[in-house]
This record gives structure tokens, C-alpha cells and sequence, in this order.
């Protein structure tokens, strides 16, 4: 355990040792506040309108403004996610400190979840701005908490699958661009997979909808947590943590 933390924190250090962490969180703080910005002035107007013309709210706060915001989270993930996973394993191999993460007293699985766990904290620092922004509808008013918290552990665990995938793309290259471009390619593929069930209902279309990350992630987002989809994104996790072992396990077989 000790190893795990000790890596984890290199990892997470080196980002704020960098332009790379305080660029990344600008930008998504920018684009996350015009996102909230919009939601807000749209509930607001289409409440004012129906109340000029003598109906109640058109809708509650939760769906105009919380859900949507939740769900162009995710999408921002798709683009975070890959940044934030391309430097893990190939900047080592690039500046060729992977050997001596390998002849360390780390064990692979201690180094791989290492890595992964600095990327996941600094992800959760994205978490933490788009919290930061919804507390804001909790100040002023009374929105349903539970979907709120159901969002965000779906942001959670959805974040902590693409990161691991995205952690084993980077062990397979030293090139960081290829490792982003690779990531961003898997992820956005993986998110509109669920699009083949609206014009196919064959075994294989059922498959791909299963393994599409929005057909499980919109469960979280309407406040109901089905053990399945917690069982997907575990499963994910584990799937390539697994393969990036494998993957530095032949690293040091080579060398």
C-alpha cells in the first residue's frame, strides 16, 4: 500500500509541477461555467414565461439544469479523461525512467494502480470545480440531492473505467500524442455505442448497447444506482488494470 501512495503522489505531483494540471482545469472551469450559466438562464426564462402566462414551473430544477449539466460532464470527460491518462506510462518511456520504475521495489499490479490512482484524484480535482458550480443552485434553492449524488458517483466511476483504459493505452507506446488520440478514439467510440439499438435489435446490438458507457451512466443521472451498472464500470476498471500489468509485466520480460 505503501508504494501505491508513494507513486500515486509522484504522479499527481508532477501535474501541478507543470503548466499541464493548472491548463487543464482553467479551460474545463471556463467551459463548465457557460454550461451552467446557459442551463440556469434557460430555467430561468421558461419559468418566467410560464408564469406570465398564468401555468406553474415547466419543469423542476433537476431536469432542466442538473441532469443536462451531469450528462455534458461525462462528454467533457471523454476529452479530459485522454490528457489526463496519455503521460503515465509513455512520458516514463520516452524519458526512459521506466527502468527504473520496473527495478523498483514496486510490484507491477502496486505501480499500475499507483498511476492509476494519482490520474483518478487529479480527475476528481475536475469533479471538485463542477460540485463547486451545483452548490451554487443549493444556496439559492432546493433541487433534489439524491440525483445530484448518484451523478457524481457515476462520474466517478465512469472516470475511474476510462482512466484505467487510458492508462493501458499509454503503456503501449512512448509517443503522449499517440496515447491522447488512441484515448480520446476508444472513449468516444465506447459513448456512442448504445446509438446501434435505435435502428438494430439483433443479439450483436444488444452487446455493443451493453457496453456502451452513456447506456449506463444516464441510469445514475435520473437518481436510480443499478448494481449492474456499478458491476459494469468495477468490471471496466479491472479489465484494463489487468491488461496494463500484462503489459508491463512483458516490458520487463524484453528488457
Amino acid at each position: 500500500m505503501k508504494n501505491i501512495w508513494l507513486i500515486c503522489r509522484k504522479d499527481l505531483t508532477s501535474y501541478f509541477t507543470t503548466w499541464i494540471a493548472y491548463s487543464l482545469l482553467t479551460r474545463t472551469a471556463i467551459v463548465l461555467g457557460f454550461f451552467f450559466y446557459s442551463a440556469v438562464a434557460i430555467f430561468v426564462t421558461r419559468s418566467m414565461q410560464a408564469s406570465m402566462m398564468g401555468g406553474g414551473m415547466p419543469m423542476d430544477v433537476n431536469e432542466w439544469v442538473i441532469r443536462p449539466l451531469l450528462m455534458n460532464l461525462a462528454v467533457i470527460s471523454l476529452f479530459l479523461i485522454p490528457l489526463i491518462g496519455m503521460r503515465l506510462f509513455a512520458e516514463e518511456k520516452n524519458s526512459g525512467t521506466i527502468e527504473l520504475l520496473l527495478t523498483s521495489p514496486a510490484r507491477d499490479i502496486e505501480i499500475v494502480l499507483g498511476k492509476w490512482l494519482g490520474g483518478l484524484l487529479f480527475y476528481c480535482c475536475f469533479l471538485a470545480i463542477a460540485a463547486l458550480s451545483l452548490g451554487f443552485l443549493f444556496f439559492y434553492g432546493k433541487p433534489d440531492l439524491q440525483p445530484v449524488l448518484l451523478g457524481f458517483l457515476g462520474l466517478l466511476l465512469q472516470g475511474g473505467a476510462l482512466i484505467a483504459l487510458c492508462t493501458f493505452l499509454s503503456s503501449l507506446t512512448r509517443n503522449q500524442i499517440i496515447a491522447a488520440d488512441a484515448g480520446f478514439t476508444v472513449c468516444l467510440l465506447l459513448w456512442v455505442l448504445d446509438w446501434v439499438s435505435a435502428y438494430e435489435t439483433a443479439a450483436w446490438a444488444k452487446v455493443l448497447s451493453y457496453i456502451s458507457l452513456s447506456s449506463h451512466f444516464e441510469q445514475f443521472v435520473k437518481g436510480v444506482a443499478d448494481s449492474r451498472d456499478v458491476v459494469y464500470y468495477l468490471g471496466m476498471i479491472f479489465l484494463w488494470l489487468f491488461l496494463t500489468t500484462r503489459t508491463l509485466e512483458s516490458v520487463r520480460w524484453r528488457s
